[in-house]
């Protein structure tokens, strides 16, 4: 069945979208995007890449003169990278880059694929009519995308595809976890997004998961989305050899 066909038949007028607040970071705005954050994401894609290699020192000055920023963000950005994994603080000696091991990362998916997976089902009984609705907003909007082939665009995108399905799940305390998570393995998925054909391919493991959220399938809708982040782990493992 199409994903027309499972339309909820919500009204016209859209609330704005629930935001799942971030328990990583103390912002008062969660939905915007920091300097600090851009800097967290620029670094994180560096490390990813291998632009930085590990055990890199990572020096405040440096970058702040690289971005042209003050010490500030720089110092929040590297906090956050301490969060993720990539980066290692050291006391005395100043951050330097890190690269969880393959056991680490290995753990860190699982347990992404498993609170994913638990968000999805319970969005599946309980998401209400208008929620559903946006979420196939979304989920139309990076239908247009995966075509367009722009991977930042999409990663932006996909966050609020996965954001609205964690608030689906009308269970704050599993969405912030889910989210404090994802946090932790966003550069990971990040850049697999950056594999030949991959857009048109999440959007497929994506319309699954929709499907099932429609029908109030909770565990098709479990299981799609294990399966997703599990495709997503097996990406990222393709793009780490070949960078």
């Amino acid at each position: 069945m199409s994903l027309d066909a499972l339309s909820v038949g919500a009204t016209q007028h859209h609330a704005p979208e629930r935001v799942v607040r971030r328990v990583d970071r103390a912002s008062p705005y969660p939905d915007k995007v920091t300097r600090a954050e851009e800097l967290r994401l620029q670094l994180a894609d560096d490390i990813v890449r291998g632009v930085l290699s590990p055990g890199a020192s990572l020096d405040e000055t440096d970058i702040a003169r690289r971005f042209n920023v003050s010490r500030t963000p720089v110092r929040e950005a590297l906090r956050q990278l301490v969060v993720s994994g990539l980066v290692d603080a050291r006391a005395h000696r100043g951050a330097v880059v890190a690269r969880p091991s393959l056991e680490r990362l290995t753990g860190m998916f699982e347990a992404m694929a498993e609170l994913e997976a638990l968000c999805a089902g319970l969005a599946a009984e309980r998401m209400p009519a208008a929620d559903r609705q946006r979420l196939e907003m979304v989920h139309e909007e990076l239908r247009v995308l995966s075509h367009a082939g722009n991977p930042e665009r999409f990663h932006a995108v996909n966050e609020r595809f996965h954001n609205a399905i964690y608030a689906g799940s009308q269970n704050g305390y599993i969405a912030e976890m889910t989210l404090a998570t994802r946090v932790r393995v966003q550069p990971f998925r990040r850049a697999q997004f950056r594999n030949l054909g991959r857009l048109a391919k999440s959007h497929a493991e994506h319309d699954r998961v929709v499907v099932a959220i429609m029908r109030g399938d909770k565990a098709g809708a479990e299981a799609a989305m294990r399966a997703h982040i599990e495709l997503v782990r097996g990406e990222y493992e393709l793009y780490a050899v070949s960078v």
